[in-house]
């Protein structure tokens, strides 16, 4: 079984920074686990690390697709699958990671939610549900269907509803059905989680934006629009960070309310990332702005024992 470790947390928690220092501790390689780094041309929102911050670092699945491309969670396990394959090969220490829950927990087991091919007809068909009748009714549609992924699922995440109601429709099983029927992990994984105080994280959240829109963010998107790459409808233009400056180009909102608007969207997918981490299973966790030190050598250790043996 291989081995590989695996940094996730919220955003703004340091994972990046934690995860180059593991890598180079651990003669290691870093598979991105973040759904939206994957788009080439969404560097500012996405937070996405340049190859000054990588540090010489070989990192994988960045800038992997065009923005106006759709990227399943069945395409990142595929790929990164081969990815662990190919850097264990090489006597290498595979380092995953990012703060996508459903890629780390469709990855760490065989059989997964993502397993299921994507129905276009049937994700036409709840789409229109959703203009017709809202997200409370297809949310209510799943709660009928799959009480336990609809206790999972926030009703405004419209997508993961829809996906959820795409998979029992197509293979007469729930969701949850599915997640449970393969729980033996295909790796041998250590799972480290960031976390700090709330308002410590939220802080550093709100400072990253700013510097975001002080780096250029909105000429980046326009720029996306104005060269034809994505439209409103494009997949990545549903991320936090993008999605927002659709009511600021439309002159809805003013800048410094697209401003508090991400910082309050990217506050609470925190807290998200945050609830579905602790559902993971063996997250050993630590508080990054006190215990970065303890983290690292918590993962050294862990790998340099199985190194000797023990």
């Amino acid at each position: 079984m291989k081995r590989i470790l695996i940094i996730t947390g919220p955003t703004a928690s340091g994972k990046t920074d934690f995860a180059i220092s593991c890598a180079k501790e651990l003669n290691g390689e870093i598979i991105s686990a973040d759904s939206m780094q994957i788009y080439r041309n969404l560097d500012i929102g996405t937070a996405k690390p340049n190859l000054t911050e990588r540090q010489d670092i070989p990192h994988y699945l960045i800038d992997e697709v065009e923005a106006g491309e759709e990227y399943s969670v069945q395409q990142f396990v595929k790929s990164a699958r081969e990815r662990i394959d190919d850097i264990t090969s090489r006597g290498k220490l595979p380092i995953v990671v990012g703060g996508t829950g459903l890629y780390i927990k469709s990855l760490i087991y065989p059989y997964s939610f993502a397993s299921s091919k994507k129905d276009v007809e049937l994700r036409k068909k709840y789409n229109k549900l959703l203009n017709e009748k809202g997200k409370e009714y297809i949310f209510s549609l799943l709660a009928s269907k799959d009480k336990l992924a609809s206790e999972k699922i926030h009703p405004n995440d419209t997508k993961r509803v829809i996906r959820a109601l795409e998979i029992i429709e197509q293979t007469g099983r729930t969701k949850s059905e599915q997640n449970t029927e393969s729980q033996k992990p295909i790796y041998d994984y250590v799972l480290v989680a960031l976390t700090m105080d709330r308002e410590v994280l939220y802080k550093k959240i709100n400072d990253r934006v700013d510097k975001m829109f002080d780096k250029g963010l909105v000429q980046e998107v326009k720029t996306l629009f104005d060269e034809g790459e994505v439209s409103w409808e494009s997949q990545s233009m549903q991320a936090i960070g993008y999605k927002e400056f659709k009511n600021y180009f439309s002159s809805a909102i003013s800048l410094d309310e697209l401003k508090e608007l991400i910082k309050k969207n990217s506050r609470n997918y925190a807290k998200r990332q945050l609830t579905f981490i602790r559902g993971l299973e063996n997250v050993v966790w630590f508080d990054i702005e006190k215990e970065k030190e303890k983290a690292l050598k918590y993962v050294v250790s862990r790998f340099k024992e199985n190194k000797n043996g023990n």
